[in-house]
Formats: C-alpha cells, sequence, structure tokens
C-alpha cells in the first residue's frame, strides 16, 4: 500500500502457493519467503521506494542473526540491497480490501472470466521524478503487470504522458538510455497481450 494524505491505498497484491518443501516452514520462514518473493515480484518498486514491512513476526533480527544457515543467509543477503524496515503490524486501514483481494483470488487461478472487465486506476502524481526521466513508464508498467498476473488478455491503457504513447507506439524513439530501458521492459510485457491498445487523455 502507498500513504496518500494519510488514507493507505492498495496498489499492489502478490499471491504464492506454498509448494512442497515450503509447506513445512517454521512460520518465520513463511513469512520471510513472503518478503523475498514480494521483492522478486516487484523489484521496480523496492528498487526505487524505501518500504515499510507490517509484520508482528521478528523477521529482521531473525535474519540478521551471526548463526542463521541455509536458504535464512541467501535470503538475507538477497534482501540486504533493498531499503527495508520492518513495523509491527497494528492496524491496517486497508484490511478490508486485503480481505477482499484474498476472497477474490483464492476462487481459482482463473478469476477473471470471460466478458469480466478490471478498471485499475494507476497513480503516478506522488512520483516527483518528473517528467520524462521514466515516471511515466514507472506508471505504465505498474499498470501492466497486474492484468498480466491475473491473466488479461486485453488491456486498454488510458494515460496522459504523450511521450510514452509515442514512444511504445512507435512514432518517436527513445534516444535516453534510461527511456530506451523503459521502453524495451514495457514492450516486452506488450507481448502477455493479445491485444493492447494505448491511448491518450488529458491530465486533468
Amino acid at each position: 500500500m502507498q500513504d496518500h494524505d494519510q488514507v493507505q491505498k492498495p496498489i499492489y497484491f502478490v499471491n504464492k502457493v506454498l509448494q512442497g518443501p515450503e509447506e513445512r516452514y517454521q512460520a518465520i520462514e513463511k513469512a520471510a519467503l513472503a518478503v523475498v518473493f514480494t521483492t522478486r515480484t516487484l523489484r521496480h518498486y523496492f528498487h526505487n521506494f524505501a518500504v515499510i514491512v507490517m509484520t508482528d513476526l521478528p523477521i529482521r533480527k531473525v535474519l540478521q542473526k551471526p548463526d542463521i544457515a541455509g536458504r535464512m543467509v541467501r535470503w538475507s543477503v538477497e534482501l540486504s540491497e533493498f531499503d527495508i524496515h520492518y513495523v509491527p503490524r497494528g492496524p491496517i486501514k486497508g484490511q478490508v480490501y486485503a480481505d477482499f483481494m484474498v476472497e477474490l483470488m483464492s476462487g481459482g487461478p482463473h478469476p477473471n472470466p470471460s466478458g469480466f472487465r478490471w478498471i485499475l486506476s494507476v497513480d503516478g502524481s506522488s512520483n516527483q521524478q518528473g517528467s520524462g526521466s521514466g515516471a511515466e513508464y514507472e506508471v505504465l508498467i505498474a499498470g501492466m503487470l497486474l492484468p498480466q498476473e491475473l491473466g488479461a488478455q486485453n488491456l486498454l491503457v488510458k494515460s496522459d504522458s504523450l511521450l510514452v504513447i509515442e514512444q511504445v507506439t512507435g512514432i518517436y524513439q527513445a534516444k535516453d538510455p534510461q527511456l530506451a530501458a523503459y521502453l524495451k521492459y514495457a514492450m516486452l510485457l506488450k507481448e502477455a497481450f493479445i491485444e493492447f491498445e494505448l491511448v491518450h487523455v488529458p491530465g486533468e
């Protein structure tokens, strides 16, 4: 979740089914695995922002123990590259929404029946990097990842960034190396959809 004007808003949902030996992990190991899996799934968030993990389990203390071994050592090293802060869970304002998503996703591997539409709003207004710096691409990529994981086949994206639209549609090339990297990733995600349409809408 992100905080907007002291209101917590969900921005992404990650789901993983424990398999094989993972089912026998201790609670603290399952919690650490959840953090590791989330960093792998949402690397663009963890690389660009400080992240707060809300949990009542002592994940940080366990990972910092000098005598840990095996997979916990690997996870500790893997997580060390990110700016992660662990705080007590306490009440979560967005828990109702989280419960809804859990109920929705537990309905089976195909939560998006034929003819059903998802409307996803991705807000990039809090990103202070500025126009042309990759912020617009980060918003686009975030808006493409969730529908892809939900199994969507057709995606209509409405964006107020004319720069992104003209580069993704091939009207203009991305000469800046950073933008070129973002464009390459967006084009790769685009291939996951049978139909993909990107249209411009006014910022207001």
